[in-house]
């Protein structure tokens, strides 16, 4: 009685005031969504920074993949210009991406296809996971075949990215659904065929990605503790001599090969006296061919006994030769099972994974 009471008062019909009401539980449940989003990025984001002080005080294997039990901020994708569609420049790769090709009738002028792409970068999209685009260059004197989009080149073919999997976990059901729909939209206004995998297909892809990455995402740590504190000065000396960088946060040296990273040091508090020093290496960004482990160790023994140190366990008792073959033989596995799944240590596919 009290409804038809405001349906009379506000001059609405049945269906009005039906079509009404369906309008009102649509906000809601947007504004529900948001507020999941919400959540999920903010409990990433402590995530991400437990993550900076989470570091072995043992020579141990640490996983720092997502853990697949735990909640985590679901990946998706934007872009950040018109003319630079992706943050960083990576090559589309099918071990880790789900690809979508577009085809044309005839060729397709960059600029064209930059302007129906341009709403892609809508911020309500969510922008965590890595997406790409790449275009098959119609000009025979080409420097290369595909190409990231140029504004006065011209395409005969299109094919979009979106990565399924890194340490945030494996791509949501959501995020990849909206990128096979914007990616068909773009095909039916473009006039392109498509070749376009099914989103289970994908979402299945992702999840063994996911497994895969989560057991061969190994933090390996090696400690110092010195038997009297060691002076700042005194310490940051003994590392520079070791051929140690200090980075640009002030906390952390890093141990470089050739420009690249191999390991670095857990955080450390300036100008105050050291008592123990933490050497961390992410060994699937390091190759195996770098040898980054015998090169971890020996800088911690040579570290130890210029400053009067000792390598321990996480008791504190001295790191036994049974600890470290034992380490080494894990580091085999590790590194056999990489380049089995076609992702050797150390490259860039590796790199994008496990970031």
């Amino acid at each position: 009685m009290y409804v038809e009471q405001i349906m009379t008062m506000l001059g609405l019909s049945d269906l009005q005031f039906a079509l009404a009401a369906i309008g009102l539980l649509i906000l809601i449940l947007v504004a529900v969504l948001n507020l999941k989003y919400a959540r999920a990025r903010h409990k990433a984001k402590e995530r991400a920074e437990l993550a900076d002080d989470r570091f072995g005080r043992e020579p141990s294997f640490t996983n720092s993949f997502a853990d697949p039990g735990a909640e985590r901020s679901e990946p998706s994708f934007g872009i950040t210009s018109s003319s630079n569609l992706a943050t960083e420049k990576f090559a589309i790769d099918p071990r880790i991406d789900c690809v979508i090709t577009l085809r044309f009738d005839e060729a397709i002028t960059g600029s064209e296809i930059l302007e129906e792409m341009k709403d892609w970068a809508d911020s309500q999209v969510q922008s965590n996971a890595r997406w790409i685009c790449e275009g098959l260059n119609a000009d025979l004197d080409a420097a290369e075949d595909w190409e990231e989009l140029k504004l006065g080149s011209s395409y005969t073919e299109l094919q979009l990215a979106i990565q399924l999997a890194s340490r945030r976990g494996a791509i949501g059901v959501l995020e990849l659904s909206d990128f096979c729909s914007r990616s068909q939209a773009l095909a039916e206004t473009l006039g392109s065929q498509i070749d376009m995998p099914s989103v289970n297909t994908m979402l299945e892809s992702a999840k063994e990605l996911d497994v895969m990455a989560a057991d061969s995402d190994i933090q390996l740590s090696i400690n110092v503790v010195f038997d009297d504190p060691c002076p700042w000065g005194n310490f940051d000396a003994l590392m520079r001599q070791r051929g140690f960088k200090l980075a640009r946060n002030g906390r952390q040296y890093e141990f470089l090969s050739n420009g690249a990273l191999i390991f670095n040091s857990a955080d450390l508090e300036p100008n105050m006296p050291v008592s123990q020093l933490t050497l961390l290496l992410e060994v699937p960004l390091v190759s195996q061919e770098d040898r980054a482990f015998e090169r971890m160790l020996g800088e911690g023994v040579e570290i130890a006994q210029a400053a009067h140190g000792r390598l321990v366990d996480d008791n504190g008792i001295n790191l036994s030769e049974a600890a470290v073959v034992s380490i080494r033989q894990h580091l085999d596995v590790l590194y056999t099972n990489l380049e089995k799944s076609g992702i050797p240590a150390g490259s860039s596919t590796a790199s994008r994974l496990f970031s």
